[in-house]
Order: C-alpha cells, then structure tokens, then sequence
C-alpha cells in the first residue's frame, strides 16, 4: 500500500530551509550566495521523482549533504563571482505555481458566509478540531500548496476532504507561542495568514460554495510573501 504523505509541519520546515542557509552561509561567507545555494539544493529535491523521494529516510540530512556539496563546488569554481550560481538557477522547479486571485464580486449574503465559513476553519484549525474542519469541508475538496521551489512542502494538489483536513492541520501544527492563525484580507476576499515568530510564513486563500470550503490555496512560497513582512498588506 503506497505511503500517504500528508506533509510536515511549517514549522520545521522553516526550521530546515534557515537550517540550511546557516550551514551554506559558513561554507560560503555570504548570505546571497549562502540563500542561492539553498535554493538550487531545493531545486534538486523536486528534480527528484516522487518515488525517489520517498527513499530518503530523511530528508534534511539528505538536504544537508546537498547543500554542503553544493557549496564546495561553488568554492572550487576559478575567479571572482565564483560563490554566485553554476547556472542550475535558471532550472524551472517542478512544482505548482499558486496564483491566489478571484475574477468576481460576491453578493453581500454570498460574502458574509463565506466569512464564516472562513472564520468556522480558522477556529477548528487552531484548536485541532479535524471533526469540525472536516464538516466545513466539500467531500471533494481540493487544497493546492505553492512553496516556489524553496521550501519542502507538498509538491501535488491533495484530494478529499479527509486528506484536505489531515495535510492542513499538519501544516499548522503549532508550537506554543511561536505559530499564530488570523483571518485577514486576502485578494479583498476573506483568508487566513499564518505567523511564526510574528514573520508572515502562508496565505491561504479558500473558495467556499454554501457553507462548505471547496478549494483552498495555501502559498508558502516565501518570495511571494515578502511583501506581506514588509508593511504591505
């Protein structure tokens, strides 16, 4: 019976990639080069087949060795500007590109129900609550995850309320004081913004039809998040 992988918690996710940027900043001595490093690792992570993938036992420690080798070749390269990139950037990482955007208006009642559906998920992700979270959710609901590459998350959309419920609620398995949930405008429309350490680390944007959530959005991708920690929205 193949494996079920419901993804790791953002928390140690983010915990890998700063784990990685530190490893490669004292190799290299830059922080530019020491993030360019962690992303091609990244890069060849998604390189992989899902069933390779699947073979590593664990994958930061097969992160680290990446990385690591990644960084000495870097060195070895002649001349200046050698810490700067072996043209592995310009690789298009294989996974989704969530574009989180909405083409309509909701009507007034449309829209206060979809507030509180939005705000009824909110609730029953931060109190672990998967009975609930499942009842707001479509039996066929969908959730689509964009990291951009950086960031070890679900590379596949997750199908079926069940799976949809499980991956979100281990995604947001909080550590105590460090991972906060809030409601928050998302695209003028209702959504919800994950902090760690008060940083902006998801946006999830959720289609709702009724009173079930049929699709949601989950951007972890931290380029498209920086504008979110940088006073904007």
């Amino acid at each position: 019976m193949d494996r079920v992988d419901d993804g790791s918690p953002l928390a140690d996710l983010l915990d890998e990639r700063q784990h990685l940027v530190t490893l490669a900043h004292r190799i290299l001595g830059s922080l530019r080069d020491a993030e360019g490093a962690v992303d091609e690792c990244y890069r060849r992570w998604y390189a992989l087949s899902g069933r390779e993938r699947e073979r590593i036992a664990v994958p930061r420690s097969w992160l680290a060795d990446s990385v690591g080798g990644i960084c000495l070749a870097r060195l070895a390269l002649p001349g200046p500007g050698s810490g700067t990139g072996t043209g592995a950037e310009d690789v298009v990482p294989a996974v989704p590109d969530v574009i989180v955007a909405r083409p309509h208006v909701m009507e007034p009642t449309t829209l206060r129900r979809h507030d509180a559906v939005v705000h009824a998920v909110r609730r029953a992700c931060v109190t672990a609550d998967e009975e609930t979270l499942l009842s707001l959710l479509a039996p066929d609901a969908s959730a689509f995850f964009d990291g951009g590459g950086k960031i070890r998350t679900l590379v596949e959309p997750v199908h079926g309320r069940d799976r949809v419920a499980r991956s979100l609620l281990r995604l947001l398995d909080r550590r105590p004081h460090t991972t906060t949930l809030t409601a928050h405008s998302v695209n003028g429309r209702t959504g919800l913004v994950v902090r760690h350490d008060r940083r902006v680390v998801a946006v999830m944007s959720l289609e709702v039809a009724g009173a079930e959530v049929v699709r949601m959005w989950v951007v972890v991708n931290p380029d498209k998040l920086r504008h979110w920690n940088t006073g904007r929205p």
